[in-house]
C-alpha cells in the first residue's frame, strides 16, 4: 500500500510540475511550438523527473531503450514500450497520470504490450 501511495504522490507531483511547464523562451521569441511538440516536451520532462526521483532499479534495458526511441522520435512513434516488471508497471502508471494531467490523452504515452 505504501508503495502505491508513494507512486500516486510522485505522479501527482510530476503532473503539477508538468502542467505548469511553458515553452522555452527561445521558441516563444520565434515561432510558437506546435501542440504535439509541447506535449512531448512536457512528457519528456516528467520522464526525466521520474527517473531522477526513483532511479532505474527494476527497469529493463528493453523498456528503457524503447522508451528512449519514443522520445527521440518526438513522441510520434507507435507505442511499443511494454512494462513487464512491477517497477516498470509502476513507472508506466505514474507516467500515464502525469501525461493526462499535462493535458494529453491517456493514449499519448508509449506503453503497450502487443505480443
Amino acid at each position: 500500500m505504501a508503495r502505491w501511495t508513494m507512486g500516486v504522490a510522485l505522479a501527482a507531483c510530476l503532473a503539477c510540475f508538468v502542467a505548469g511547464e511553458t515553452a522555452p523562451a527561445r521558441a516563444q521569441a520565434t515561432e510558437p511550438q506546435s501542440w504535439p511538440e509541447i506535449k512531448c516536451a512536457r512528457y519528456r520532462k516528467a520522464w526525466s523527473d521520474a527517473l531522477a526521483h526513483r532511479g532505474t532499479k527494476g527497469l529493463g534495458r528493453d523498456f528503457l531503450e524503447r522508451h528512449e526511441a519514443f522520445l527521440a522520435s518526438g513522441c510520434t512513434t507507435k507505442g511499443d514500450v511494454c512494462p513487464r516488471s512491477a517497477e516498470e508497471l509502476d513507472l508506466a502508471n505514474m507516467m500515464v497520470v502525469a501525461a493526462m494531467n499535462a493535458g494529453t490523452a491517456s493514449t499519448f504515452p508509449p506503453f503497450a504490450c502487443r505480443k
